[in-house]
């Protein structure tokens, strides 16, 4: 054939062969515009091409392979769950001249392959071929002789290489291999080898199995040896064991203080462990059975704390601040007392990490004086890991939540559950609505796990949950929760954390008072800003045991030092050069250049986003390691603007014969989330007029295609970020007014905040 041009179809799962058909779905976006490119342009052939480089999504097309196999699309059907159902016909080898690319797509020139050898003995090398694939099928087991029959009909060698190598079961990197090797003979030989060594491994597993037959038989002659033993120390009075430890757990039973049905289960385990040989496997399966219904805490109960003043100087002893949770479980205390029928409520602590919410619940537990268990769901996928498995499976094991309760030795413990937020959905199924179950007050009274099979009452458990991101819940659960938001700690409160709670909690773990060692005020505040960085103050507990330590080195090994002050000088040669520098707004206005505000699990931080634009056809470039909804939001920032040039006095043309970058510092930080659109729409517009913005100002709020300026989220956060970098004005939605007024006013300070719900709000007192 002449040259032509073919679309790409790049793939590392899928390998084509001449005169084969390959059928697969795919959801993948990029590979449904592919098909919908070659629809278009009323084509029906492309070219299936394998990458050396498996790792690489979009590879360099001079790492592409020169062979590759042209196939003609023979149905293409979008099917309702969201994928493409596709079929392709291996058409031939073709040789790839050229591949380039759009930004978009790759393409390639390429050729037919003329072979200049001649296939001398064709019919000797496919009678070896059948031979050695008839017995290959004959020795694997799992591969069908349904092709045998259509092999005979084929002439050419080239061709009955491909379809063979097609229908084998080989790995597809094996498979790729074929593709690259043109000569007829040389695949012939490939194949006899590869299916050769397939044979010995079948050979060898034969083998293996039957070494395992054999020892089953020895071990059940063990098996009826030590019976026979067993009998004749039984005759020989040497054995009682079985009969004291039976004895032991049906005494256990009568004095459990649990249901009927329970103790009924007990007893018929127990009947059915005594009729069970000792050294058999079912033994010890009904044993560890019998062990978690005796020592699970059915009804036990522990009392509650009355005295509400004890309960909340318990809590104040402990934690700093936090007012809303402390009256939330005085509260439930007030309430209980009065109607002594309250149920426990299900508290979900939200906020950055280090703020002290798993710490929160164990002063609660310990305040409410009930026994506390704690569990972590983090990257659980599996609802047995909540519910439990099935006793007939091996290792069977209750769920953490009948593990957690046994630990708690009462059934009315406060229970943690940490990182509610990172469960994960797969297709082992979905943890989340198991944990639906342990939550719902109508449902958990009889909470059934899959190893107990005996119904648990959750009802007086105290659930209190932890999260670092309330998006993060699945839904499902959030109706559940009663959801306290836990914010950053402004420098002023741990600066007071640091005074109060940690540095006495810190020097006598150090066996150190504080008449040896005193921390200036300067040096607390130099510790919080140069050598943390952070949201709450665990990073703050572990320098100032840095600062322990090292003192403790010096007062041992100089006698002469009889106290240290910690000040600003000293802090240098402790904990050498500064570690962290937030982020400074710039002193110049500037054109293109707008700060936006970020939340991190470190806290708020000012977000300076920049843009420039050079000669093109009006493309968006976006840098920063930027995630899909902060690239949509630019999408979006970008089209409003253009859709309202003329507005605001932007010429068109600057944006249709230009591209556009947008670049948000530092690249190696990923960010993410739903805040930045006025701010994009700022840098586009001071881009295109020219106009530059003061750097003493900064703004968050996502934008729709009509300009509405939307909610955000985290802004007591991204207000102490700024703050300490300087900003003075702040541009926020309206809707967020009341987040503002519930602010401490030593964070708003000598802020200013104008609310806005229209964009032209922001463009008429900024950039008109």
């Amino acid at each position: 054939m002449e040259n032509k041009k073919v679309t790409v179809f790049i793939s590392n799962e899928i390998v084509l062969f001449p005169n084969s058909e390959v059928r697969f779905e795919t959801d993948s976006f990029d590979d449904k515009e592919i098909f919908s490119l070659i629809e278009e342009n009323n084509c029906k052939e492309l070219l299936v091409v394998n990458p050396y480089n498996t790792t690489k999504e979009f590879p360099d097309i001079t790492e592409l392979p020169r062979i590759a196999t042209l196939a003609e699309i023979k149905m293409k059907i979008d099917v309702p769950n969201g994928k493409s159902r596709i079929t392709l016909f291996g058409i031939k080898r073709v040789e790839v001249e050229q591949y380039y690319n759009d930004n978009t797509f790759y393409f390639a020139d390429c050729k037919d392959i003329n072979l200049d050898f001649q296939l001398l003995d064709s019919q000797s090398y496919q009678s070896i071929l059948i031979r050695a694939l008839e017995r290959y099928i004959n020795k694997i087991p799992y591969v069908s002789n349904s092709i045998m029959g259509e092999l005979h009909l084929i002439d050419d060698l080239g061709d009955l290489t491909d379809i063979v190598i097609a229908f084998l079961p080989f790995s597809v990197d094996k498979k790729k291999k074929y593709i690259l090797e043109l000569e007829p003979i040389n695949r012939v030989n490939m194949l006899i080898k590869d299916m050769n060594e397939e044979i010995h491994f079948i050979e060898l597993e034969e083998k293996i199995e039957s070494k395992v037959n054999h020892e089953i038989e020895k071990n059940q002659r063990d098996y009826y040896l030590r019976e026979k033993i067993n009998i004749i120390q039984q005759e020989l009075g040497d054995s009682n064991n079985k009969d004291d430890e039976i004895a032991r757990i049906t005494k256990k039973c009568q004095k459990l203080n649990c249901g009927i049905d329970v103790k009924n289960r007990i007893k018929r385990e127990l009947k059915r462990y005594q009729l069970t040989s000792a050294i058999s496997p079912e033994s010890g399966i009904i044993r560890d059975y019998i062990d978690w219904l005796l020592n699970l805490p059915w009804n036990k109960t522990t009392k509650d704390e009355t005295d509400l003043q004890k309960v909340e100087q318990r809590l104040n002893s402990t934690h700093f601040g936090l007012e809303k949770v402390k009256d939330r479980i005085i509260e439930y205390l007030a309430v209980k007392q009065n109607t002594n029928n309250s149920k426990s409520p299900i508290i979900c602590l939200v906020g950055p990490p280090g703020v002290g919410k798993t710490s929160l619940a164990l002063s609660i537990a310990k305040a409410l004086n009930r026994n506390y268990t704690k569990i972590s769901v983090g990257g659980i996928n599996d609802e047995a890991e909540i519910v439990g498995h099935r006793r007939t499976y091996v290792g069977a094991l209750p769920g953490r939540i009948i593990q957690g309760m046994r630990k708690a030795k009462s059934s009315n413990p406060v229970f943690i559950i940490d990182e509610i937020d990172k469960l994960r959905k797969d297709i082992k199924g979905d943890p989340a609505s198991s944990i639906l179950e342990v939550l719902d007050p109508e449902q958990n009274s009889k909470f059934s796990d899959h190893y107990i099979e005996e119904d648990f009452d959750l009802s007086k458990v105290m659930f209190i949950l932890t999260a670092n991101y309330i998006n993060q819940i699945p839904y499902e659960l959030q109706d559940r929760l009663e959801i306290i938001e836990l914010s950053s700690y402004t420098e002023q409160e741990k600066i007071s954390i640091a005074k109060e709670h940690l540095i006495p909690k810190t020097l006598n773990e150090h066996g150190l008072t504080e008449i040896q060692v005193q921390f200036t005020d300067q040096a607390i505040i130099d510790i919080i800003l140069n050598y943390t960085k952070e949201a709450g103050v665990r990073e703050l507990e572990r320098v100032i045991a840095t600062i322990c330590r090292k003192i403790v080195k010096k007062l041992l090994t100089n006698r002469s030092i009889a106290s240290y002050l910690v000040d600003s000088k000293i802090l240098l040669e402790l904990l050498g050069p500064v570690k962290y520098k937030y982020e400074q707004i710039d002193k110049e206005k500037r054109v293109g250049v707008v700060n936006g505000m970020a939340y991190t699990p470190l806290g708020g931080d000012v977000l300076p986003i920049e843009a420039t634009y050079y000669p093109g056809n009006s493309k968006l470039l976006l840098t920063g390691s930027l995630g899909e909804v902060m690239k949509e939001s630019a999408q979006i920032a970008l089209s409003y603007v253009k859709s309202n040039a003329k507005k605001f006095g932007i010429d068109n043309d600057l944006i249709d014969k230009n591209n556009i970058h947008i670049h948000v510092p530092d690249g190696a930080i990923k960010k993410d989330g739903p805040s930045a659109g006025i701010t994009l729409v700022t840098v586009l517009i001071s881009l295109f007029k020219n106009k530059p913005i003061p750097s003493n100002i900064s703004m968050t709020g996502e934008v729709t295609l009509r300009g509405k300026v939307i909610p955000i989220g985290g802004l007591r956060e991204k207000v102490i970020g700024v703050k300490r970098a300087g900003v003075q004005k702040i541009y926020l939605p309206k809707e967020n007014q009341n987040d503002i007024d519930d602010l401490e006013d030593d964070i708003k300070g000598n802020l200013k905040f104008i609310f806005v719900d229209d964009y032209e709000q922001i463009y008429n007192n900024l950039l008109k």
